[in-house]
């Protein structure tokens, strides 16, 4: 492209670029700017030193950390979660969506949409207590109003670290699955009803037409949001994994993760070496499973593939 054609293109679009100027700011200013910290990685920081002026130490932050037994509980959490979160996530989605989808009433549809959306709108501070209300050990509902009245023996949620998988991704369905089922709702919507007209004339029942008309419809916006996902999958629901748990420390082997383990070592140690080293590790593996899995799916279906 040209000066000329350049000029052009600016002068015919240019409240598109105004709108996205405070976007392009705030991603500059959030997400570039502290990249600059990196630095801090790959040295023994001080505050007389600061972070250009601490002493360097290579990869001994990198040693320390994959030394300790924290390396292996946190990548282990991190990774697991998240493999259920996106595999469970994406099903029970494009679920809630079909169900909403299949609803014939409009003010039924937005009713339920509302309800479903409730929940991602919620503080996690406010789940956390909502979630200490019915787990709390003297007087948490379950304990007081389900298994007192049963004669079963009150549990003690917040020390015993095999109920937390399950409420953790309990929490996590709860409350997300409502924003990402939107995504899936607005494609079934766009799928052409005579798709749906051809099928039904020719026998085809429900689960049919869903399973050779909707999934394949769907499989793009699939495709992308797993990739974007995998790149994520390193990283962890600060609030879900510290708030919810209310930073139990008899059930930490459970619910630490690298973001929750960062901050425990900003907060505990003050270790800023190791936690950048932490925070580092992490950007770099997302980085690298978001390059792999877009090869894999280009290698599939090259029409799929991010870039």
């Amino acid at each position: 492209m040209n000066k000329k054609s350049f000029v052009k293109q600016a002068k015919k679009y240019w409240p598109f670029y105004v709108m996205a100027l405070p976007a392009c700011v705030y991603f500059f200013i959030n997400n570039y700017i502290p990249m600059g910290g990196l630095i801090l990685a790959f040295e023994k920081y001080t505050v007389s030193g600061g972070i250009f002026g601490s002493k360097k130490v290579g990869l001994e932050n990198f040693r320390f950390l994959f030394k300790s037994a924290d390396a292996w509980i946190m990548t282990r959490n991190t990774l697991l979660y998240n493999l259920v979160f996106i595999a469970g996530g994406t099903i029970l989605a494009i679920f809630v969506a079909y169900l909403l989808h299949e609803l014939k009433s409009h003010i039924s549809r937005k009713v339920f949409q509302t309800v479903i959306l409730f929940p991602g709108l919620l503080s996690i501070i406010i789940v956390s207590y909502l979630a200490n209300a019915l787990l709390a050990g003297d007087t948490g509902y379950i304990n007081m109003h389900i298994l007192a009245p049963l004669g079963i023996e009150p549990i003690s949620f917040y020390s015993e670290k095999k109920w937390w998988p399950f409420i953790l991704i309990f929490v996590h369905f709860w409350q997300i699955t409502g924003t990402n089922c939107i995504l899936y709702l607005a494609n079934m919507s766009a799928v052409d009803p005579g798709l749906y007209e051809a099928a039904n004339l020719d026998g085809a029942d429900r689960f049919n037409s869903f399973k050779n008309i909707t999934l394949p419809c769907l499989v793009p916006t699939i495709i992308t949001l797993t990739t974007l996902s995998v790149g994520k999958i390193f990283n962890s629901d600060f609030g879900l994994f510290y708030q919810v748990p209310m930073n139990s420390g008899a059930i930490v082997d459970v619910t630490q993760t690298i973001d929750t383990y960062v901050y425990r070592g900003l907060m505990n140690t003050a270790n800023m070496g190791m936690s950048a080293a932490a925070g580092f590790y992490q950007s770099v593996v997302g980085f690298c499973l978001v390059m792999i899995a877009n090869a894999i799916i280009r290698k599939i279906s090259r029409e799929n593939a991010m870039f």
